[in-house]
Order: structure tokens, then sequence, then C-alpha cells
């Protein structure tokens, strides 16, 4: 953090609240359920019922392509994400995204673009 300064500090903060924003925004285009309001760098999203979601969380987990723990927030089974790291990029994210969906879309529904 130091040799970050303090506008590195901010722009390393608000980077990956937007990115943040930007999984909410493609997850939801994609018919998932972001629960929270997303204002910091936390998105928690239902992908249907509470075994689906941890279904999903243990498949992106061993994808390997980023990896999500579960939670519980207000009642409802939910897949965290977290984007902390200053070496996350816009591209992760995407590719992150299209992970997920891919994973939690059946697979005759997949989009095949996705794949």
């Amino acid at each position: 953090m130091k040799s970050l300064w303090r506008s590195g500090l901010r722009e390393l903060i608000e980077r990956n609240c937007r990115q943040a924003k930007l999984f909410a925004e493609r997850l939801r285009a994609a018919g998932f359920k972001v629960l929270n309001n997303v204002v910091l760098n936390q998105v928690l999203v239902s992908f249907g019922s509470p075994e689906e979601t941890r279904r999903v969380i243990a498949e992106i987990q061993a994808d390997g392509t980023c990896w999500c723990g579960g939670t519980v927030w207000q009642g409802h089974t939910a897949m965290r994400i977290s984007v902390s790291s200053w070496a996350t990029t816009d591209e992760d994210v995407e590719h992150s995204v299209a992970a997920m969906i891919r994973i939690a879309t059946p697979p005759g529904l997949r989009d095949p673009l996705l794949l």
C-alpha cells in the first residue's frame, strides 16, 4: 500500500469496485440474481436453488478460472465474488463471468460463443 501512494490506492479501489459492478451487470444480463446492491468490491449472486448455487461454486473452483466462495446472506445461499487484486483486469472479469455463465447454464441452453 505504501508503494502505491494515495492516488494509486484510490485508483486500485475504484477499479476493483467498477469491476465488481461489471460482474454484476454481466450476471444479471445472463439471467442470474444479484442479491446485493454492488457499491463496493463484493457481488453476491444466486444461481437458483441453494443446491444449484453450491454446485456452481464447486465447479467454478474446480474449473480454476477464478476462485469464488460461498456464503449465506439474508437467508439466501450465494456465490461471493470479491474483486480485490491489483492484477485483476477487465479481461479477467469477462473471462471469469463467461466461465460462471457456462457452468451455471444447462448444456442445452448454452451459448456456443461462451464455450
